[in-house]
């Protein structure tokens, strides 16, 4: 897996290319939890892990309040799986001489608020992050004999090139290249979402304009308005 060149360009082909990629169904997802707080079963990578305990829809936040990673719900991640998180998305997006990158800006910390929330969508992504995370970890530990989190970067590169792209994926990998294609989409996502990732993309948003001039004449006279 090559270094991004250009990171904007990249964050904009993970966000649209997220997208477009096919959903499988894991095998065991419905079964009974394997293991408790959070972790799946060494011997089976892909066991469904606990359900979340947080109560789901009915309190409205308080707009007032500075809210912190854990303030609403429980979070999941333990040492393990954070270390594995965060060597992650670092190496899906490192910081560089332009800018943070995932794991400076808190998208770990994210990731692990959102698989912790009590909702559909993400309890899918739970379904599928955690034992993705332990996938990666066992598979590290099969090849070169240590966690993820401790391996060489050309080592942990090896193993993501081989789930880094959904629909080339072997068979025998394309559960782990569905939760790679998921996590990256997650990384970027929480990135681009953060205050530093708006500013690093150019992100004006609402921001209040002192003046305001109208389209440019060549933006009028390309869409035939000029």
């Amino acid at each position: 897996m090559s270094p991004p060149v250009d990171r904007r360009t990249t964050l904009k082909w993970m966000l649209s290319a997220a997208a477009t990629l096919p959903v499988l169904s894991l095998a065991g997802c419905d079964s009974e939890p394997a293991s408790p707080g959070g972790a799946a079963s060494s011997a089976d990578p892909w066991a469904a892990p606990p359900d979340v305990t947080a109560d789901g829809y009915g309190k409205d936040a308080d707009l007032l309040k500075d809210y912190k990673p854990g303030d609403t719900w429980p979070l999941t991640f333990d040492q393990a799986q954070r270390a594995t998180a965060t060597t992650l998305s670092a190496l899906i997006l490192p910081a560089d001489e332009d800018g943070p990158g995932a794991v400076e800006v808190g998208v770990v910390d994210f990731i692990d608020e959102w698989i912790s929330a009590p909702y559909p969508v993400q309890r899918r992504d739970r379904a599928l992050v955690l034992p993705g995370l332990a996938w990666i970890d066992a598979e590290a530990k099969r090849r070169f004999g240590a966690g993820f989190a401790a391996l060489k970067p050309a080592q942990q590169t090896a193993i993501c090139d081989d789930i880094r792209y959904l629909p080339k994926a072997k068979a025998e990998h394309r559960q782990a290249a569905e939760f790679f294609a998921r996590y990256r989409d997650l990384t970027a996502g929480g990135f681009c979402t953060s205050p530093q990732g708006r500013t690093y993309l150019r992100y004006v948003g609402n921001t209040p304009l002192p003046r305001f001039d109208g389209p440019p004449p060549e933006v009028l006279e390309r869409v035939g308005l000029g």
